[in-house]
């Protein structure tokens, strides 16, 4: 199996090459982010939805049985950036409210069936979806 890290570049450097496009992937943006005890600067690839002036990230993790790294990442520490398109975005990261999560989750698993998939997989684990609002 390939290194996660190695995968996660290509697509980052993807991204930047071609101005924020990821050819085969649903909206992609790179999320900087903090390690939640290491303190260290880490950039995740995350599927996105535009949810009002923001954006929407899900802690699929494939449908593991637990969350991913940036998840706890992002409890820990809420300020982070991401790049959509060619822009640079301060967000805040906030835990998707429950009826606010399920509205969200349901648009993504229409928009991309495999994360109605995820779910299923990763039960009796629900999936989280973190809201990042612009900071101005």
């Amino acid at each position: 199996m390939a290194d996660s890290n190695d995968f996660n570049s290509r697509i980052i450097e993807e991204f930047r090459a071609n101005h924020g496009q990821v050819g085969g992937f649903m909206d992609v943006l790179p999320l900087h982010h903090t390690g939640a005890r290491s303190g260290t600067q880490r950039v995740s690839p995350l599927a996105y939805q535009a949810v009002g002036e923001g954006y929407a990230v899900f802690a699929s993790k494939a449908g593991a049985p637990s969350n991913p790294d940036w998840f706890h990442n992002l409890i820990a520490h809420p300020d982070a950036v991401v790049e959509v398109g060619a822009e640079t975005v301060k967000v805040k990261a906030r835990a998707a409210e429950p009826t606010e999560r399920d509205v969200i989750f349901a648009r993504q698993a229409e928009r991309a069936p495999q994360f109605a998939k995820y779910e299923e997989t990763a039960a009796p684990r629900k999936i989280p979806v973190v809201v990042l609002d612009p900071v101005k």
